[in-house]
């Protein structure tokens, strides 16, 4: 791959984290986890943030030992060999990624509606959504180093305003909205678990700039840690600030715009502003970093023949899977409704941890990694996996099934591209040493 210079430094991998994981957490997912976790949602944070930590330990180790500008897609490949099994796995982990922005962009639209004149038709929600993506894919043209200095602008600005917001919100919270006496049942807070890992999901945008970094043995597991654990702060205390302020019930009522909502009762109608303003922020550099890492993972993908080759041909400083991805990414957030994809990307992405720490198992040797924390990261999201079901299946049992038929289209998609392209037989591996002794699969 071509690579623009080692441009990724270890807070730029930071910076990216955060911007994926808090444009798609808290403005985007935090009134739906408080749908179900309530008051107590601060709880369900801080165990998604625990299965984000082991899900990264583990990924940083692969990471360390496997560096590619694939990320995930190199690590199931490494673990389950170049088959029809990570082939579909990944093209389903790719699609995912793309609903998942979309998600992120129709937020961003949603947002930035509120802050025009009254009356004017809401079909400006679809423009900005489509124009967000646009902005940031041609920010992307120009290359890592292009990416990397925007996201790092974007996150500051960010982070400063959710800390004046979460800070100003603890001070004039009602401690008694925080009591346990207001919380839900226990097993509430821990159905909302694939929420609020689906909050911290985007760490693994840091792996896909894995040949980008000086030294990535060292700074991708390092950035990768890093961001969770800012994130969790970060979540904790405004989900405090939140649910300090407003009832349960105002939190549903206000699911799409919660913080701004929240920011009300410390500075009116200019913090509604703010708040709103942050969240145009938030979702822009979550965007800006997700389209960073498809074309990476789509060039993978086409050198893996998993997609069509064009994903990899070159376009300016970066490649034509961007263009596709963004194009696919605009139709949809224009013309589907995601919330219901938004539960499916949560319990797939899960799914797809999962299977990689699974595979994790079969490379301890090479990545030196604990087997107690893989297993422990096995172990979590199975878990959070389980209870997801058991409460779908009670609320809504439609969505199992539009699971179930994610990975049937995911396979069905890398059996087809494997006909179309001749490969009906499992494909050659060329294995080589690079000049650090790590095997690459080209």
């Amino acid at each position: 791959m071509h690579k623009s210079g080692k441009s990724v430094s270890f807070w730029s991998a930071v910076a990216m984290g955060i911007g994926a994981m808090v444009g798609a957490g808290i403005f985007a997912l935090l009134g739906q986890a408080g749908q179900i976790a309530g008051s107590a949602v601060w709880i369900s944070f801080v165990a998604g943030g625990i299965i984000a930590l082991l899900s990264g330990y583990s990924i940083g180790r692969l990471g360390a030992r496997y560096p590619s500008s694939g990320g995930f897609v190199e690590y199931l490949v490494q673990g389950y060999g170049e088959g029809i099994f990570s082939g579909a796995v990944s093209v389903m982990m790719y699609l995912s990624a793309l609903i998942s922005v979309s998600l992120i962009a129709r937020t961003f639209g949603s947002y930035a509606f509120e802050l025009l004149p009254a009356g004017l038709p809401h079909i400006m929600v679809e423009v900005f959504s489509a124009a967000i993506v646009l902005v940031f894919m041609m920010v992307n043209l120009r290359g890592p180093g292009s990416m990397a200095r925007a996201e790092n602008v974007v996150v500051l600005l960010k982070m400063l305003a959710l800390g004046v917001f979460a800070i100003a919100g603890m001070a004039t919270m009602d401690p008694a909205r925080l009591s346990p006496a207001t919380y839900p049942p226990v097993h509430m807070v821990f159905f909302s678990l694939a929420i609020t890992f689906f909050a911290y999901e985007g760490f693994r945008i840091i792996t896909n700039a894995a040949e980008d970094m000086p030294d990535p043995a060292k700074t991708l597991p390092r950035a990768i840690l890093t961001s969770i654990a800012l994130v969790m702060v970060l979540y904790v205390a405004v989900a405090f600030a939140v649910f300090g302020n407003l009832s349960a019930a105002d939190v549903v009522k206000a699911r799409d715009y919660a913080l701004a909502e929240a920011a009300r009762p410390a500075f009116g109608a200019t913090g509604f502003i703010i708040m709103t303003l942050a969240a145009l922020l938030s979702t822009s550099s979550a965007i800006n970093a997700s389209l960073y890492a498809a074309t990476n993972v789509t060039y993978r993908l086409a050198r893996l023949g998993d997609l069509p080759g064009v994903f990899g041909t070159p376009i300016l400083h970066s490649r034509r899977g961007l263009v596709i991805s963004s194009a696919a990414i605009m139709l949809m957030a224009v013309f589907f409704d995601l919330s219901s994809i938004a539960a499916i990307g949560a319990i797939s992405t899960l799914m797809i941890h999962l299977i990689v720490h699974v595979g994790h198992m079969r490379l301890l040797d090479k990545t030196g990694a604990s087997p107690g924390l893989v297993l422990a990261a096995i172990g979590v999201n199975l878990g959070a996996i389980i209870l997801s079901a058991i409460y779908l299946y009670g609320k809504r049992p439609s969505i199992l099934l539009w699971i179930a038929g994610f990975f049937v289209v995911a396979f069905i998609t890398e059996i087809a591209l494997r006909i179309l392209t001749g490969r009906i037989v499992v494909r050659r591996i060329i294995n080589h040493e690079g000049s650090n002794g790590k095997k690459s699969v080209t």
